[in-house]
């Protein structure tokens, strides 16, 4: 959306969003609002507060993997959500799609080039203010319109009030981090890149993943030496928190079972080595990390081993003998609330309707679910400071599924962090769930088919919703 001096005049007229937390969903909803003409401070409390996962102070820093997943639209659920909120204006794939690196059918980033580009684009834009500095306990009173977006590392202070207000305990899980290798240190007499099934992506060339394997023996070792490895202690409040399936540290997972890794991120499937004739029992994967091709990070290979055992370990795999870590892999706790029992189908906190909340921290899962989240609290709050009632995206999209799981589609009894998936869709209508085959034979959607059926139906849908937001707007 173009600013005009119409809106900017209108801007002035009308009390300022304070948006807490300028991570992605802080970052998008920032964007969002402004773009509609109004006044923005966005508060993050770093560099002066520290977190356990963050290393700089740019806004929308990643701090676990450098991927936003499938940019697959017709067949993939986040794929939709990306092609979505490009027709959004957003600013996080904008930025997504200039810092791209290879990566497959995925969508993966020069994780230092995004972030930059993010905050050089809010900082640069007239009505937004990045201030610096913690906000202490829930917001002042005279901040009459209010998005909290501060993910999982919500401050103490900030959790506990967000914990008194709500008078519900905040819901946790482990979120992990996976290890970083510097490129030169791989042995590509061992390893080789190519992505599963030779697939290209948005910035790949099909060869965009190097590729560790293992015979049999090899993986049967390093099972053993992982589960036999040494791992950091728990803290008291650590040992009854579960962990988020999606990201899960690869020791849990081989504790499962033997075979578990070689049905998850070890798979050999796609894959075949020009090194030898015989197919690999299981493939260790790293994704390009950084524009330059120096880094690559350990696909699914987040852990809680100590520093020195993930060294230990992980040069067990062949072609990382002699590897080089840029970083090594941690766990840190995650944070959100019980979205569906404590927000409004807005966003906004039923004991306190100022406060909106955006992001991981309402238990969606992903960064770009955390920043469709973001993007429709910007765009709520905004309506609200022009003076129109907020205009929900039709549940058929991405965005409207996601929606509508986090405030009221999920039990609350049992609610988790989840991604968006097709499984949160409206189903076909008896109308829309059949079709005619190029025989003039009339069949009934199924599997890839029905998928894009729902991401062409859902990319019908949004377009009414993008052409009432920006007459609203």
């Amino acid at each position: 959306m173009i600013l005009t001096s119409n809106t900017i005049k209108k801007s002035r007229m009308n009390k300022t969003l304070h948006i807490i937390g300028a991570g992605l969903a802080g970052s998008e909803a920032a964007w969002q609002a402004a773009q509609t003409g109004v006044r923005v401070v966005l508060h993050e409390m770093r560099p002066h507060v520290e977190t356990q996962a963050h290393k700089t102070d740019g806004c929308a820093e990643l701090v676990c993997s450098n991927s936003f997943r499938s940019d697959d639209k017709d067949y993939n659920a986040v794929g939709l959500l990306h092609e979505e909120m490009r027709l959004c204006g957003s600013l996080i794939l904008r930025e997504g799609d200039k810092a791209a690196v290879p990566a497959g059918g995925a969508l993966a980033v020069d994780r230092d080039a995004f972030s930059q580009g993010v905050t050089q684009a809010l900082e640069d834009h007239p009505l937004i203010t990045l201030a610096r500095g913690e906000v202490a306990g829930l917001p002042p009173a005279e901040w009459e319109s209010v998005i909290i977006a501060t993910g999982p590392l919500t401050s103490d202070p900030l959790a506990q009030a967000i914990r008194s207000l709500t008078g519900e305990d905040a819901l946790a899980f482990f979120d992990a981090i996976a290890p970083i290798v510097h490129t030169e240190s791989i042995d590509l007499n061992t390893a080789w890149f190519q992505s599963r099934y030779d697939k290209e992506g948005p910035a790949g060339t099909g060869k965009d993943y190097i590729n560790c394997p293992m015979d049999k023996a090899q993986y049967e070792r390093f099972i053993q030496e992982l589960l036999q490895a040494q791992y950091g202690d728990f803290k008291d409040w650590e040992k009854d928190t579960p962990y988020f399936e999606g990201c899960m540290p690869i020791e849990v997972m081989a504790s499962r079972g033997p075979e578990t890794l070689r049905f998850g991120p070890m798979k050999p499937v796609g894959l075949t080595n020009p090194h030898k004739e015989e197919r690999p029992h299981a493939v260790v994967q790293l994704r390009q990390d950084n524009a330059l091709g120096t880094l690559y990070n350990m696909v699914g290979f987040q852990t809680k081993m100590k520093y020195g055992e993930q060294i230990r370990v992980f040069r067990i795999i062949p072609g990382l003998e002699n590897a080089e870590f840029a970083r090594l892999g941690g766990l840190h706790r995650n944070t959100f609330i019980n979205s569906p029992k404590l927000l409004d189908g807005t966003l906004k906190l039923k004991a306190q309707p100022r406060l909106r909340f955006a992001g991981q921290i309402t238990g969606c899962e992903g960064y770009v679910e955390s920043a469709a989240v973001g993007l429709m609290a910007g765009r709520f709050a905004a309506s609200e400071l022009l003076g129109e009632a907020p205009l929900l995206p039709p549940e058929t999209t991405a965005h409207g599924a996601l929606l509508r799981h986090i405030t009221g589609g999920a039990d609350a009894e049992t609610f988790q962090p989840m991604n968006v998936n097709f499984g949160l869709f409206p189903p076909l209508s008896q109308d829309e769930e059949w079709f005619t085959d190029e025989k003039g034979k009339r069949k009934k959607y199924k599997g890839k088919d029905r998928k894009k059926a729902l991401s062409q139906r859902a990319l019908s849908d949004i377009t009414p919703w993008l052409s009432l937001v920006k007459k609203a707007a």
